[in-house]
């Protein structure tokens, strides 16, 4: 049997999962632990790597098993190492995020899991480890990446009117309003979305109805008319 000769730090993963529900904040996932350390605390839902297993098939396993919450696309955000985040040892971290909609995925707490509940991003209370740390960067690369990549779409219903991406934007990027015409022209130049219909059963003047045209970001991305999406997707230039 081979010897290994350097010691073997420990790995988990640690999953940030925004929500959204329509409204003008946007959500965390958290889960108190049922265990030490920090039994009692906030948390993001995570924990140890299993030997037969990816990391993302790590992530999305631990985020089942404490919330309940599952089949999401979840994205790498970061490494963390320092030698001393973890009570119980030398313990390597890597982050995750994902983006939901709300409705489609309530909160259940199970296995480590005390509870599991939905925070404004904005009241979040006091964490474990290095966790607010964790959230500040996941925060800092969505308001980054949805001036350019259309990741939005994921915190929405598949079809939603202009008025709730909108909303949606401001929310993300945390601004009081953008010009709505402006706004309105820009999304619709570039083809990313497709009008399917009107709301139906509303007091009002029912809305035109689009859903995300993954074919059409697909061409855009092959092309690499990066230039194109930032222009569009960036209301603040």
């Amino acid at each position: 049997m081979y010897t290994y000769e350097y010691p073997r730090p420990s790995v988990t993963v640690d999953i940030v999962v925004f929500g959204y529900d329509g409204g003008k904040q946007l959500k965390m996932l958290l889960i108190q632990r049922g265990s030490e350390p920090f039994k009692g605390s906030w948390a993001l839902p995570g924990g140890f790597v299993d030997m037969g297993e990816t990391l993302e098939e790590a992530a999305l396993r631990e985020l089942e098993e404490e919330t309940g919450v599952k089949d999401l696309f979840v994205e790498q955000l970061y490494t963390y190492g320092a030698i001393d985040r973890d009570p119980r040892g030398r313990v390597i971290s890597v982050a995750y995020f994902a983006l939901v909609n709300l409705q489609d995925h309530p909160a259940v707490a199970s296995s480590d899991a005390d509870k599991a509940e939905w925070f404004s991003l904005d009241e979040l209370p006091e964490l474990a480890f290095d966790h607010s740390e964790i959230i500040a960067m996941a925060n800092s690369r969505l308001s980054a990446k949805v001036r350019y990549q259309p990741i939005g779409f994921e915190l929405l219903p598949e079809e939603f009117t202009l008025g709730q991406l909108q909303q949606l934007y401001e929310t993300v990027l945390n601004v009081e309003a953008f010009n709505k015409r402006n706004f309105r022209t820009r999304i619709l130049r570039t083809g990313i979305l497709e009008e399917v219909g009107r709301q139906q059963n509303v007091a009002h003047r029912p809305a035109v109805l689009y859903k995300f045209n993954q074919d059409t970001y697909k061409d855009l991305a092959k092309q690499r008319d990066s230039g194109v999406l930032r222009r569009a997707l960036d209301f603040e230039i």
